[in-house]
């Protein structure tokens, strides 16, 4: 549903409210949660420093409905749930992956739906869009205007935005390099490789320079993680081909554009987003609970169109954090990220299963992405991002649990063998 909850609103009157059918959705999901922990009563999957975090940072986002500098109430219930209770899901995804079987179920289904969403862009790209896309593309010259750029219209897929398509493009082909790493046959190596290739060849039709950087700065963390000779030749590799396409002599708007992305002080739209930060900066430091949820953005401009926040156009995920929730909530928001990789990492180290042991590494490499791009856009907002990144952390929490429970299930083996 978060794959495929925009494409489908493109078709549907304007006035459908399908997001609504997502929002029962998640809460159902949520409430089973609750209900089934009644009868059973075990919360110790969530006895980590990641899951408290998270119920701090939850915490924190509901009482900021009552910030004094918040605008509007409105404004904060519109945003909070996909910004807040939307983590709730980390919880829902931690409960149910019980098994390495179902890890392996979610990671294709992932791709699966990575493949649809290319094959989308690839046919916006090269075959014109479809009658109910160009439909709803024109029906807002805004919309033209900001996906308009040089001649060249972005192309967005099955999402709501190129930004958002781009970075789960990324983040597709992150996980089929990590899964690659792992203890597979030659065949699903191929096949994952092509995914990835494919992933990245329909990204630079998005034309956002953001998602650029992403690949190489996860592949140093991967290079981190998994030192050896094979991973050092790969990264090499990679760093080399990358360097050639920065400096290569090109016509192509595509590959221009992608250039243009390593050398960020030549671009004008990047020192426009530096000035902004600029002249929010002292509203930050003054207003240490920010200016309350959804005052800045859509919602901003819905529900306090007057206030100085609704016309501060965000960008960076970091910044909006800031802005919205204030220097404390950028500290908490920061403080959870950290914890998060910090977790995963140790967790890397102490998993003994060669399988659980990529699948984390895997997930840290997701994470690290969306840390990164979550800098110069919002990178984990929008759906299907927000889902997929609480479903990532939720998946590195079970790697640690599924492998202690089989480390324990070995041991006791062993003693009833000795006896």
């Amino acid at each position: 549903m978060a794959f495929f909850i925009n494409y489908v609103s493109e078709f549907l009157p304007e006035a459908v409210p399908i997001g609504t059918l997502l929002d029962a959705i998640t809460y159902l999901l949520i409430l089973g949660f609750f209900i089934k922990q009644k009868s059973e009563n075990d919360y110790s999957y969530f006895k980590n420093p990641i899951s408290t975090l998270i119920i701090i940072w939850l915490a924190y986002n509901i009482i900021q409905v009552a910030n004094p500098s918040a605008s509007s109430v409105l404004a904060w219930i519109y945003t909070v749930r996909t910004v807040g209770f939307i983590m709730l899901m980390y919880f829902v995804f931690v409960y149910h992956i019980r098994s390495v079987d179902f890890i392996k179920f979610l990671l294709k289904l992932w791709l699966a739906l990575d493949l649809i969403a290319g094959i989308s862009a690839f046919q916006q790209e090269n075959f014109g869009f479809l009658p109910f896309e160009k439909k709803w593309l024109f029906s807002d010259p805004l919309r033209v205007g900001l996906l308009f750029i040089n001649g060249h219209m972005r192309k967005f897929g099955t999402f709501s935005d190129p930004v958002t398509f781009s970075y789960n493009m990324v983040i597709g082909s992150l996980l089929c390099i990590g899964l690659i790493m792992g203890n597979i046959t030659t065949r699903k190596k191929v096949i994952l490789g092509c995914l990835a290739a494919f992933f990245l060849y329909v990204m630079l039709y998005s034309g956002t320079r953001a998602a650029y950087v992403l690949l190489p700065a996860s592949l140093v963390i991967l290079a981190v993680l998994n030192f050896n000779t094979k991973v050092l030749a790969f990264t090499i590799a990679a760093g080399l081909m990358l360097a050639f396409l920065i400096v290569v002599p090109t016509s192509n708007p595509s590959i221009k554009r992608f250039q243009t992305a390593f050398s960020p002080s030549d671009d004008p739209s990047y020192n426009v987003r530096v000035e902004n930060q600029k002249r929010i900066k002292p509203f930050i430091l003054s207003h240490p609970l920010g200016g309350g949820l959804g005052s800045v953005g859509i919602w901003g401009r819905r529900f306090s169109p007057n206030s100085m926040l609704a016309k501060f156009p965000p960008d960076s995920g970091f910044v909006r954090v800031a802005v919205e929730m204030g220097w404390i909530g950028l500290i908490l928001f920061c403080t959870l990220l950290f914890v998060v990789l910090k977790n995963g990492i140790n967790f890397f180290f102490r998993i003994k299963d060669p399988d659980l042991r990529n699948y984390c590494m895997t997930m840290i490499l997701v994470i690290f992405a969306f840390n990164i791009g979550n800098f110069p856009q919002q990178a984990i907002v929008q759906y299907p991002s927000n889902i997929l990144f609480y479903l990532s952390i939720a998946i590195i929490v079970a790697c640690m649990r599924l492998d202690l429970q089989k480390q324990n299930n070995l041991t006791d083996s062993t003693n009833v063998g000795n006896v």
